[in-house]
């Protein structure tokens, strides 16, 4: 067997963590642009951002005069503007606090003549310092950076093998900038109980709409202080009781009965000698775990078996 483990970047949280909290700022500004210039899509689809060649983009944002958009390169460590008049303007990407950023993002917006008007604080986090007084998170690491986008590329190619392997209605492979995850998601076609809500510095209705049809969803994670090892996720909403009780492969899965929800450690894929394989196995096992136990319609999946191989 071909060992490909070594072009997966091997990550580090505890040498990531300082940029990540910083870029995780970042992406909240950036997505919350796109947001407040995008029609409503179910499930708040319009505010993600999305792996791109170079990092994360938000894709085309309409405007007044036509569109722009927004591109977070990893590869140069900037933050390209760009409009469909021919305008571009640049952020350059360097240990500089959120309020620094923010200050010269929204200042280049103007310059370019969109209007852009945004809730200038953090979702999902807590504390949620407004953006134009947070100058406690300025680290930026180029390498790590890069290193943690290069794991999003290799993911995203896995996930989006994965997700045309359902026929029902499925969410694109995007990047949620509210808990810094990339994810896809599976929709069984009924409708759900209403959500709970509790996220932190989130409205509850907004969870309650992402969460009103029956859903399983997979996803990677890069940590955080209370759980530091990067990991892949999957759970369903609603949870059947016999949800977490399921065989999944790897045998390196395990199932967390306080969070509800199938995780494999990101090292694991990694130190795999196929880790394209052993993600699908995760992500394929852990779905049927959802369909079984919520009685999905088996018609919605297709061609599960090539995945498998």
């Amino acid at each position: 067997m071909k060992n490909t483990s070594q072009s997966w970047p091997v990550l580090d949280y505890q040498k990531y963590k300082s940029t990540l909290a910083t870029v995780h700022l970042w992406t909240q500004i950036v997505g919350k642009i796109r947001l407040s210039n995008s029609p409503w899509v179910n499930h708040s689809w319009h505010v993600t951002l999305y792996v791109s060649s170079r990092g994360l983009t938000t894709g085309s944002i309409p405007y007044s005069d036509g569109i722009f958009q927004l591109d977070l390169d990893f590869i140069s460590h900037e933050l390209v503007i760009s409009s469909s008049d021919g305008q571009r303007e640049v952020v350059l990407l360097y240990p500089r606090s959120v309020a620094s950023f923010y200050k010269e993002l929204l200042s280049k917006l103007e310059q370019m003549e969109i209007e852009v008007a945004i809730y200038a604080a953090p979702n999902e986090v807590d504390p949620a310092i407004p953006f134009i007084k947070d100058e406690v998170h300025k680290s930026y690491d180029a390498v790590q950076m890069n290193l943690l986008w290069l794991a999003l590329v290799k993911i995203e190619k896995v996930f989006t093998r994965f997700r045309a392997g359902f026929t029902g209605k499925v969410s694109p492979i995007h990047f949620f900038w509210g808990a810094f995850d990339l994810a896809v998601t599976r929709f069984s076609g009924r409708e759900a109980p209403v959500h709970q809500g509790g996220a932190p510095n989130m409205p509850d209705r907004i969870m309650q709409e992402a969460y009103s049809h029956e859903v399983s969803s997979c996803g990677f994670w890069p940590g955080s202080e209370q759980s530091p090892s990067p990991a892949f996720y999957s759970y369903c909403y609603p949870t059947p009781e016999e949800f977490g009780k399921q065989p999944v492969q790897p045998e390196e899965a395990f199932y967390s009965v306080e969070m509800g929800e199938f995780f494999l450690t990101y090292e694991v894929v990694q130190r795999s000698g196929d880790p394209e394989k052993l993600l699908m196995q995760f992500l394929v096992s852990t779905y049927k775990a959802a369909a079984i136990t919520g009685n999905w319609d088996k018609d919605l999946e297709c061609n599960l078996s090539h995945f498998e191989r």
